[in-house]
């Protein structure tokens, strides 16, 4: 499955960005979609993911707080909502879809056998 990410861009402390994660095939029930993060000079991280079955974690409490992932299947994409944005959630985006991802290993990069290109989320102070 080839996966798009787009709808990053730059923003202001406190504003809101939607990413779109869009997929070349049905995603729900076959794969596990996820976004990870990545900041400058850092490692790239988890930030949410739904699995086959439709149940989304969630990296820490501030994160779910404040963003939301959802899925469209009429349109197979995946959408992550960004609320009050910090400039610590500064970083390029990136979606990811695995076949054999399970409950344990959702947030683990290695699960994820496709990868998006990325897209750039900048939050200014």
């Amino acid at each position: 499955v080839q996966l798009q990410a787009s709808g990053g861009g730059l923003v202001q402390a406190g504003g809101s960005l939607r990413l779109s994660c869009a997929a070349s095939a049905r995603t729900d029930r076959r794969y596990a979609v996820a976004w990870f993060r990545q900041a400058p000079g850092m490692d790239r991280k988890f930030v949410a993911g739904i699995n086959r079955s439709g149940g989304r974690i969630y990296s820490t409490d501030s994160v779910k707080d404040r963003f939301t992932i959802s899925s469209d299947n009429a349109r197979n994409t995946v959408y992550l909502q960004m609320n009050s944005l910090r400039p610590e959630d500064t970083a390029v985006y990136f979606c990811a879809a695995g076949s054999s991802v399970i409950g344990s290993n959702l947030a683990s990069q290695s699960a994820y056998a496709f990868w998006g290109q990325g897209t750039q989320v900048t939050v200014s102070s």
